[in-house]
């Protein structure tokens, strides 16, 4: 083989490569797009919990939507100063945040409720659930393994004799527990004192009482207390209207199966006598 073939062979493609590079370094320089200073900032700004409260995947997604037309309140961990500050970077107009805790609409505790069955497998909430819905007579009921407690961010939800509990003190509303909950008791309320029915039996009274002492047993006796017509028996339910309900507590004091609470009136969930 003709030596100088090779040489200028392996010249010209040297001088191919070398040409290359530099065309790479020259597109990087003139055509890359830097990274926004500003979604850094928001980034920055936001608490870094990723919990998908505002309807994005993380922090950092919803960061490089308010620099483009999302609202600035969305961040409900960050409550209203987040809000400020990420109006202040943008310069848009700072909104309150609208603050909410998560409630769970059961207080079917572990000396309260009728169990139908022993369970024995994986303590998960979703996989007791896909069996016969749990091993309690209700079917609507909190089944007690935690998976709501497992995805808190904040060390605010915990099962106290059986049932989940979210403490309002630490609670953000996030909605990560609600979604966790394969029973969908747990709702993401409007953080203020207002009366919340604490089950989710829909029975009949009687069928209700005998499965659990704490249920609703749609009795009206609260419908017929409440003088801001705030509260009202539907599907043999207790259910409140928070646009009309003012937290005065009426409601609470007649339950005779104490299946309704106030979401400031107790630090610890009680128990039915």
């Amino acid at each position: 083989m003709d030596i100088q073939a090779i040489i200028s062979a392996v010249v010209v493609l040297t001088s191919i490569g070398a040409v290359s590079a530099v065309m790479l370094v020259v597109v990087d320089r003139f055509l890359s797009i830097p990274e926004d200073a500003l979604v850094a900032e928001i980034t920055e700004i936001l608490p870094g919990v990723n919990c998908g409260a505002c309807g994005y995947a993380g922090c950092q997604d919803y960061a490089l939507a308010v620099t483009k037309d999302e609202e600035v309140n969305l961040c409900v961990p960050g409550g209203d100063e987040v809000s400020r500050l990420i109006a202040a970077a943008t310069g848009k107009e700072a909104k309150d945040v609208m603050e909410c805790v998560a409630v769970v609409r059961c207080r079917g505790y572990d000396d309260v409720a009728k169990k139908k069955m022993e369970y024995d497998g994986v303590k998960s909430c979703i996989a007791a659930n896909a069996i016969f819905s749990g091993s309690r007579e209700c079917r609507e009921g909190c089944l007690g393994f935690g998976d709501c407690v497992a995805v808190c961010k904040f060390d605010a939800m915990q099962i106290i004799d059986g049932v989940a509990y979210s403490d309002p003190e630490k609670c953000n509303g996030c909605g990560v527990c609600a979604e966790a909950c394969p029973k969908g008791i747990i709702d993401i309320l409007p953080l203020s004192n207002r009366a919340v029915i604490s089950c989710s039996n829909r029975e009949k009274g009687a069928v209700a009482r005998k499965q659990c002492s704490n249920s609703c047993i749609g009795c009206r006796l609260c419908e017929k207390a409440c003088n801001y017509g705030a509260i009202k028996i539907v599907d043999n339910l207790a259910q409140v209207d928070f646009e009309k309900c003012v937290g005065c507590g009426d409601c609470k004091a007649v339950c005779p199966t104490k299946a309704i609470s106030m979401i400031f009136g107790e630090q610890k969930p009680l128990i039915a006598d």
